[in-house]
Parts: structure tokens; sequence; C-alpha cells
């Protein structure tokens, strides 16, 4: 894990919705790169001078997403359900120049102390809307329905996603959304046994045609915390060359669709208001870097 400046120079504010505290740590060994951390998760990585390159693990894997919603350097129509550090924001921007974005923050407070310390690239066209996600959703513009490319969801509430955001009735908000074409990423974070990630994927195969997961095969054997990124869409995943690009990461990953997928998902139940929980917590001990470390 990557080893941040943690001391009282740090850039730190209270949120006033949920009484977190967010703070901002300088890489001690790459200056100019910046992680969010939030009620002591580190959520968000930004470089400052390089948009285009990502850190984290699972947002990398995001990242691929948006290189094959479309061909290269082709503008897009992108929303982005939970802001961090608007990290995937400032790569669109940075990679599809002219794309337009939307992204939707509950934590005011959050997206202005952001933008205050790490401040958006001129050239982004990105409108920030305040509110739960959820109901922001369900009055987005008629405008945006039918043309969204890419569709991310990535939210938490510390250091876990809230249950009204888990459920097919969510995901079916987001359906009418994307263009013909258009993708749904989700980042589902899960521990051992992966319960709540197969619920996820099922929940996904109930409102989606096509259906596929990416994460690291220590994460496939239920082993560890960590991060499974889900993406669906109405039609066939444009990810031939995904398996590729997950090859190449510094953290290898691998893209599961398919009979591998049923296999994953094992029957599991899908997700409705009625039952859905919350994601589990993690342990803390997972975000503590070794000193020196990287």
């Amino acid at each position: 894990m990557r080893s941040n400046r943690d001391d009282s120079s740090a850039p730190t504010r209270i949120l006033s919705a949920s009484g977190f505290n967010a703070r901002l740590d300088e890489d001690r060994h790459e200056p100019g790169v910046w992680t969010l951390v939030v009620d002591g998760t580190p959520q968000s990585s930004v470089d400052i001078e390089h948009p285009e390159v990502l850190h984290f693990e699972y947002v990398r894997r995001i990242g691929h997403a948006v290189d094959l919603v479309a061909p290269d350097g082709q503008p897009i129509t992108a929303v982005h359900l939970g802001g961090g550090a608007l990290t995937l924001p400032r790569y669109v921007a940075a990679t599809r120049p002219g794309s337009r974005q939307q992204a939707v923050e509950l934590e005011s407070d959050l997206v202005d102390f952001v933008r205050e310390n790490l401040p958006l690239p001129r050239n982004a066209q990105l409108r920030i809307r305040h509110g739960d996600a959820r109901e922001v959703l369900a009055k987005l513009p008629s405008g945006l329905h039918g043309s969204v490319d890419l569709v991310v969801v990535d939210i938490f509430s510390g250091a876990r996603t809230p249950a009204h955001v888990t459920s097919r009735e969510f995901y079916g908000l987001i359906a009418p959304l994307l263009s013909p074409s258009g993708i749904v990423a989700v980042n589902v974070a899960d521990g051992a046994g992966l319960a709540f990630a197969r619920g996820q994927a099922s929940t996904l195969q109930s409102v989606f045609a096509h259906v596929a997961i990416a994460t690291d095969t220590q994460m496939l054997k239920a082993k560890r915390f960590g991060n499974v990124v889900m993406f669906a869409s109405a039609t066939e995943l444009p990810f031939e060359r995904m398996p590729r690009l997950l090859a190449a990461d510094p953290a290898h990953a691998k893209l599961v669709s398919g009979r591998e997928l049923e296999n994953f998902i094992a029957g599991a139940p899908i997700v409705t208001d009625a039952t859905a929980i919350p994601s589990p917590p993690p342990a803390r001990s997972i975000f503590l870097a070794k000193p020196g470390g990287r």
C-alpha cells in the first residue's frame, strides 16, 4: 500500500453531513500525488499534474472501461455517483476532452474541500449535483435519459456502501439513463466469503442483460477484503481488450463473465429494497501503511 504523509500539515475538514474527518495526504515519494482519506479510509488518489494516471487498483479497472466505452479520444457523457476527489471525472476530461460530465455527492463540504485544495482542470466540463445519489437520480433532467455512455457507482459513507444504493430498484433508476451501448461500473467492497459481492452481481444481472466483473485472483478465492469492480450493460460489453489491459496493470486482475460469472454468483439472491444491507465494514488495519513502505 502507498505510504502517504500523515501529519498536522495535511489539509483537513470535518464534514457537516456525516461528521467524518476528511484529510488530504501527499505521497512522500511522489509529490503532487494526493490521497483523500475520509473517516480513516483512503477513498481517492489524484495526480494533479497527470490526471490520466490512476493509482488505486479498482479505479484503474474503471478507467479501462472509460477507455473502451467509445473510440479513443471521443467525448462521452458520464454520470458519477459519488464524488470523492473527482479522480475519474479528471481522467475522463484528460483522455476524452469535451466530455460532458455530472457528479453527485452528498457531502457538499467534501466537494468544496477537494476543489479548494486540488482544483479541477479548466477544461473539465463537470457539473456537481449535491444530495443523496438515489434521490438525485430520480430528478435528473429527462434529456439525459438514453444518452449517458458511462455511469460510475462509487458510493461510500466512510468505509461502507449504504444499503439503499445496492438494490434492484436503485439499479433500475440507472438503466433508463444509459445510451444503447452505455455501461454502468460499480465499485463493490467486500471481504471473506464475498456474499455481498455475489449479491450485487446477481442484482445487476436482474436489471442488465450483460454483466462482467474484474478483480484479482485472491479476491475471487474469497480470502481477503478488497474491491470487485462490476460492469453491466443492455448490450454486449466492448471488452475484447479488457483482459489484456487488466493483465498489464501493476496489480494483475481477471475479467470474469459468462459461465465463470454464474459460478461466482452461485445462486446468490437478488437484493431488493426490502432485503438490502450496507456493505461489510473492513478491518481498520488494512488501511495502515508500514513506515517507509509504498
